[in-house]
């Protein structure tokens, strides 16, 4: 017979207390049982824990036991909490990645939502483009993303979360915005169009002629701004972004044409089962758009 962890805190409980009856009120059950399974101890080690049937007194052997027992049992129930803990979504460790516009309007309100019920779950978030996103999920460096996958083929599962429309970001002295009722894609071509990643992938003709003619390509969101906020040019680029900024200077204009968007999407792999913890996540992700009806 196998020394059983039941075994050793029967025996942890006698020795601490130094008596059945009060081991077995601590544990739940008879000292009748307590008795029976502290003999099985007994034969299993060859020789008696303690010095006298009173259980008062503990035989060297007992001692020793005692040390180590006390010292397995809280590595166990640690270890047993920790699963519990996991299986709950109340500890563990999420890795988020979003295109920067949606890490800067809606992940501050998620993740402040989530970690209010979920405080000691590690999180961790990257802002990155969408291409980005779907090589860092291919190499599991992150457990999902919040991204487009518009223009780019893949076998992901995509959960969509809402539209964004794009639009002109321009300085708020440009005269377009005096031609915003009844802007053209002509009046565009007479302004400098600094590109961009995203607003290449709009597959309209006019669209994709102004970003054939421009003479300026910017891909970092932070230096698009900046360009846009010293009067440079104009950018086309989702609303989102927009409304990161809450900058007075930069105006955002919709595009000549409506329904030009991109979707943007909950993305992770088929094939594997997020942990509890990004489970969570993920809900409050669902939720918290739905409650915004973005």
């Amino acid at each position: 017979m196998q020394i059983k962890i039941e075994m050793l805190r029967c025996f942890v409980a006698v020795a601490r207390t130094g008596n059945l009856s009060d081991a077995a009120e601590i544990l739940g059950r008879t000292p009748s049982a307590l008795s029976m399974m502290l003999k099985q101890l007994e034969d299993n080690l060859g020789q008696s824990l303690f010095e006298t049937d009173r259980k008062n007194r503990l035989s060297a052997l007992g001692a020793f036991v005692l040390e180590q027992a006390e010292r397995e049992l809280q590595q166990f129930d640690g270890m047993v909490q920790d699963i519990v803990n996991f299986a709950k979504a109340k500890s563990g460790k999420v890795r988020l990645a979003a295109v920067p516009s949606v890490a800067n309007t809606i992940l501050p309100g998620v993740i402040a939502r989530f970690l209010s019920m979920h405080p000691d779950v590690h999180l961790e978030l990257w802002d990155m483009d969408s291409p980005s996103i779907l090589r860092e999920l291919a190499k599991d460096r992150v457990d999902f993303g919040i991204a487009s996958t518009q223009g780019y083929p893949t076998a992901f599962h995509c959960q969509p979360l809402f539209s964004d429309r794009f639009g002109i970001l321009c300085h708020r002295s440009s005269g377009l915005l005096l031609k915003r009722q009844n802007l053209s894609w002509e009046d565009l071509r007479q302004e400098r169009l600094i590109a961009n990643n995203l607003s290449q992938s709009i597959q309209v003709p006019a669209c994709q002629q102004l970003h054939s003619d421009a003479g300026l390509r910017v891909h970092n969101i932070t230096s698009l701004i900046a360009m846009i906020r010293n009067k440079v040019g104009i950018a086309i680029l989702p609303e989102t972004t927009a409304q990161m900024l809450n900058a007075d200077e930069i105006c955002f204009i919709p595009l000549p044409e409506a329904g030009i968007q991109r979707e943007i999407e909950l993305i992770k792999k088929s094939e594997t089962s997020p942990s509890p913890a990004a489970l969570e996540l993920e809900r409050t992700i669902l939720e918290f758009v739905q409650s915004r009806q973005i």
